[in-house]
């Protein structure tokens, strides 16, 4: 039974909110992530859970099935591996990609997917640093650390965001902070945990605690 657009973006946010463990969702929590009124949450639950993609009780909240897990995995890699050809073969910024990528993650076929794969030379990472889930579903989160566990003088190997708000992104692109970059930890303010950084060696910068906070590294 092939499941409607919002049905897969459902499924993929509530794999996104669960996170590694499999934690259970709040009905709450998918409101605020959906922008959707409670009650019209509730009803998508129960559409779900009446197709098997859901774990579903009144107040208790919601996790994914077995299937529905396959599923969401497979938008995320339709996602992801369309946000690479985006970037790299059409010439958008990394900024500008999400939504395109919102509409072609529902393309059903099969086919298409594994020849874009391909096509793009099977790809680990999408343009933001996020693991592209391989064909047979496997996903695995790398385990990196966000710029504010760093300490003073360590550098670090920028890898991917936690934020993919565009204006978040263009700001990094202004800053020269790109995946790949080199990130040496300067100073640490004591005050609001805002900090100076050297990006490659050259330029110093100064970043907020948010920004630190949506930057995932890993040591060198």
């Amino acid at each position: 039974m092939q499941n409607s657009f919002t049905e897969e973006n459902y499924l993929k946010i509530i794999h996104s909110l669960s996170g590694r463990e499999g934690l259970e969702v709040s009905t709450n929590a998918l409101a605020e992530s959906t922008a959707t009124r409670a009650a019209s949450v509730t009803d998508m639950l129960r559409k779900l859970a009446d197709k098997g993609l859901i774990h579903y009780k009144k107040y208790q909240g919601v996790r994914l099935t077995d299937l529905g897990e396959k599923v969401a995995i497979k938008v995320i890699r339709k996602h992801r591996l369309w946000e690479v050809f985006l970037v790299e073969k059409l010439g958008f910024g990394w900024d500008e990609v999400h939504d395109i990528a919102e509409e072609l993650e529902h393309i059903p076929s099969e086919v298409l997917v594994e020849k874009l794969d391909a096509f793009l030379g099977h790809p680990r990472f999408d343009p933001h640093g996020d693991p592209i889930p391989d064909s047979k579903g496997n996903l695995t989160e790398p385990d990196y650390l966000i710029l504010t566990d760093v300490h003073i003088s360590e550098k670090v190997l920028m890898m991917g965001v936690l934020d993919h708000a565009p204006a978040f992104l263009q700001y990094l692109d202004r800053s020269n902070i790109t995946l790949g970059c080199i990130i040496e930890v300067k100073e640490i303010n004591d005050y609001d945990k805002s900090a100076f950084v050297q990006i490659n060696g050259a330029h110093t910068l100064f970043i907020s605690l948010e920004v630190s906070k949506n930057l995932l590294v890993q040591r060198l």
